[in-house]
Formats: structure tokens, C-alpha cells, sequence
């Protein structure tokens, strides 16, 4: 027998984050008349090493946790989950998030009153009280490739990042989209049936792009609405293995090009991918330069006040 809504969360050493994410989907479920028979959660941890796995034994005991014995990436966990969920709709949650009161009845309530959509996304709120920049369009290889080389980032109001990125839109109104952000997503149970569960060779980013863009092929639409809002503490697991994520972004651009627009193109690859790997190194080259010249500053600033 199916239940009405499957939640399912994986985390990565996020512990008190995580905590806070469960209580506050609580008291949703609960407000909604949820919790309980209607509703199950899945917590899915990838080995952390923060003790979250005894923190949801201990605290949130109308969880199923299911821990596993290494980090088997966001794909591989979150399938883990949608092969034994039964709801009729399905929360995809990350553990970074707080939910506001109502959002889960507002996405559920848009889902059942929207035929044609599989896919609804909140408004994702920065920990500041601002609006998140959550949905982008589907990347282009003009608009993948600027990404990469930083002319997105020289140039934030070019005409390609700012079509990728959605900068002309505030994310202040109700609208289709292509690929709202993974933090929070309510989904149709139907739409898994029909397109399959997450591609498993994506390890972490980009799964949820190739599987928003298999459900558009599909026919499903996507949509975004700022009247459900969710508070996301942006990244907090992703910075704790940077260097390790820009390598894992990159691979998954990789195969997003090649699963959907490099079929014909198989002179390209060779040349693509050498191209991904060099600038996800010259990234990574970056990043660390720019660490490495804050710490010198932190300990520049300590020495004159010693």
C-alpha cells in the first residue's frame, strides 16, 4: 500500500545541520497531518564521520536510517532509498535545509493541481534572509565552456551567463524552469516509474541536471514557486572536499555532453574531456592559491599584533 509522501535526505558529515533539518521536517509533517502512517523519511549517510548516523538513532527514532559503510556518492544514496519508498510523491531533501511552515503542503497542493508537472522546486532562502539564485537554464557547450574558463565570471551580464544562470529573473514569481537545485525537490512518484531512478556514474553534481533533463524529454513539466520557501545553508558538505567536487563537476559535465549532445560528435571527446580535466586543475590550482594567500594574511594580521 502506497503512502502519501516519501522524504528521503543524504547526508554527509553534516550532523548538527541534519538535526536541524529533521525537526523542522517534523514539524511540518506534523502540521500537515503527515507524520506518521501517511509518511515515511529515509536518512541515507555516506559513512560521516560527525556521528550523524547515532545522532538520528538517538534523536529521530521515526526515521529509517540507513547508513552506509562508505561514501557511495549522492546518486547511488539517493537510489538506495527510491527503490523501497512507496509514497506517492517523493521529497528530495538535502541536509542543509529548514523548512518554512506550509511549503510541503504547498508543493503537494501544486503537484496534484498541475497535471503536466512532475516536478515542483520552492524558493530556497540564503541564510542571510536573501533569495538564492536556485535555477539555471540547461546547459549549453558554449554555455558549459564559458562556464568553465571564468568568462562567466569576468563577465556575470554577458549575454551566456546570464541565459545559463537566469540573472534577468529574481526568482520571485511562479514559472517553468529546466533545472531548479537538488536542495529540495518534490516529485511525482510516476515520474521515476516512467524515466528511471538517478544515473549512478554521476558521483556527486550534475544528477540532478541529466535526470531533470531526461523528465523534460519525457514530457514532464518542472516548476518553480516562491510561495513554498525553504532555507538552504548553501554547500556545507561540498566545501568540505572542494578540490575533490570541482574534479567531480567537471567529470559530470563530461558526461552530461556526451550522454546528450556528443553521440555524434565522437572526435570531440578525446579533446573535451582533456580540455574539462585541464581547467578543473587550473580551478583547483586557483582555489588553493587564493587559500593559501588568506592564511598568509591571517597570520600577517596576527604577527603585527603580537
Amino acid at each position: 500500500m502506497s503512502l502519501r509522501l516519501s522524504v528521503i535526505i543524504v547526508n554527509w558529515n553534516t550532523c548538527q545541520l541534519l538535526d536541524r533539518c529533521l525537526t523542522t521536517l517534523a514539524t511540518e509533517l506534523k502540521a500537515q497531518n503527515l507524520f506518521g502512517p501517511d509518511s515515511e523519511t529515509f536518512v541515507i549517510d555516506n559513512a560521516s564521520q560527525d556521528a550523524s548516523s547515532e545522532m538520528v538513532s538517538e534523536k529521530h527514532n521515526w526515521v529509517h536510517l540507513i547508513s552506509n559503510q562508505e561514501n557511495v556518492g549522492f546518486a547511488r544514496a539517493n537510489n538506495q532509498a527510491l527503490k523501497i519508498a512507496t509514497g506517492q510523491y517523493i521529497l528530495l531533501l538535502n541536509p542543509d535545509t529548514e523548512i518554512y511552515p506550509g511549503t510541503i503542503g504547498i508543493l503537494i497542493d501544486f503537484l496534484e493541481s498541475h497535471a503536466e508537472a512532475g516536478i515542483v522546486a520552492p524558493q530556497l532562502i540564503n541564510t542571510d534572509g536573501s533569495i538564492q539564485t536556485s535555477c539555471r537554464a540547461f546547459p549549453s557547450f558554449i554555455g558549459l565552456f564559458c562556464e568553465l574558463i571564468g568568462i562567466s565570471r569576468m563577465m556575470p551580464r554577458g549575454s551566456k551567463a546570464r541565459g545559463y544562470k537566469m540573472l534577468d529573473w529574481g526568482h520571485d514569481d511562479e514559472r517553468q524552469v529546466d533545472q531548479p537545485e537538488g536542495a529540495c525537490l518534490l516529485i511525482k512518484k510516476e515520474v521515476f516509474s516512467q524515466i528511471g531512478l538517478f544515473d549512478e556514474a554521476y558521483f556527486m553534481l550534475f544528477e540532478e541536471v541529466d535526470w531533470c533533463y531526461s523528465a523534460k524529454k519525457a514530457g514532464w513539466q518542472i516548476w518553480f514557486t516562491p510561495r513554498a520557501r525553504v532555507l538552504h545553508h548553501l554547500g556545507q558538505a561540498i566545501k568540505q572536499v572542494k578540490t575533490k567536487m570541482i574534479l567531480s563537476s567537471h567529470r559530470g559535465m563530461y558526461r552530461f555532453w556526451h550522454k546528450h549532445h556528443g553521440q555524434d560528435k565522437k572526435y570531440l571527446h578525446a579533446l573535451v574531456y582533456s580540455a574539462l580535466l585541464i581547467l578543473a586543475y587550473l580551478r583547483i590550482a586557483t582555489y588553493s592559491m587564493r587559500k593559501f594567500v588568506g592564511r598568509l594574511k591571517i597570520v600577517g594580521r596576527n604577527c603585527s599584533t603580537t
